[in-house]
């Protein structure tokens, strides 16, 4: 489960009992007081990084192998219904194999990575199998997420404010005080 917290800090100006807010002084009679919001989740969706490193004699050679390979993974993660849109390189690079006395390149290797992201969780297993199947040299992940995070947050901030102005109107009420604009 994720928590999404929200903190927000609220001013109340604290009117003299029977003071009208438009008459009131601005900033004589103020208190700040913070409120914290929680709202708890369950992710529903999931990303992967899938590699592919391949070895070669040459760097034109590793790369080539490469190339064709890691198109062959993302054909299948396609295959296996992510949208072209979810698939994209994360990282290329090249690196020489050196000799076993460090004097001499004796080779290439080659490495891709491809994230996959917004998987339903549900379908997460079907595509990792379908990159492994496909030829992916490793997988990291799962990253969970939210796909509603944004309306979750504004749950918790709703949730802060009312906080806030819970704890606003206590000490406005302890100070025998009124509780004016927000």
């Amino acid at each position: 489960m994720k928590t999404l917290l929200a903190g927000i800090a609220v001013a109340a100006v604290v009117l003299a009992g029977g003071a009208d807010a438009a008459t009131a002084p601005a900033s004589t009679n103020t208190v700040t007081v913070t409120g914290t919001g929680a709202v708890t989740a369950v992710p529903d969706q999931a990303s992967f990084d899938f590699g592919v490193t391949t070895k070669a004699a040459t760097a034109a050679a590793a790369l080539t192998k490469n190339g064709t390979d890691v198109r062959a993974v993302i054909a299948a993660v396609k295959g296996a219904g992510v949208d072209a849109a979810d698939v994209q390189t994360a990282q290329v690079s090249l690196d020489p194999v050196m000799s076993a006395n460090g004097a001499s390149i004796v080779g290439f290797t080659a490495s891709d990575t491809i994230s996959v992201t917004n998987l339903s969780i549900a379908k997460a297993g079907d595509i990792v199998d379908a990159a492994v199947g496909a030829g992916a040299t490793s997988v990291s992940g799962p990253s969970l997420t939210l796909s509603s995070q944004d309306a979750l947050y504004n749950q918790a901030l709703k949730a802060a404010v009312a906080q806030a102005k819970t704890k606003a109107q206590a000490l406005a009420a302890a100070a025998g005080e009124a509780l004016g604009a927000i």
